[in-house]
């Protein structure tokens, strides 16, 4: 996927609804960019903080571990 974007006197963007759609973006998410040697840019979404991580990988009939329990 392929869009324009114009660049504000103040440095800022809007990120095309398109992709901000196809990434599932929403007020308040981060992004990190890259600048990589070939001058191309790489975004990244950050939108997950380790809080909203929690439980993912939750195996059934598996109790959850605290933090402190798993501190040695």
């Amino acid at each position: 996927m392929s869009t324009d974007a114009t660049l504000t006197s103040k440095g800022q963007t809007t990120i095309p609804k398109e992709i901000r759609d196809s990434l599932g973006m929403k007020a308040g998410d981060r992004m990190s960019f890259t600048l990589m040697p070939d001058s191309t840019v790489v975004m990244r979404v950050k939108s997950k903080s380790i809080t909203e991580l929690a439980g993912m990988l939750h195996k059934k009939g598996r109790k959850p571990v605290s933090i402190e329990q798993m501190s040695p």
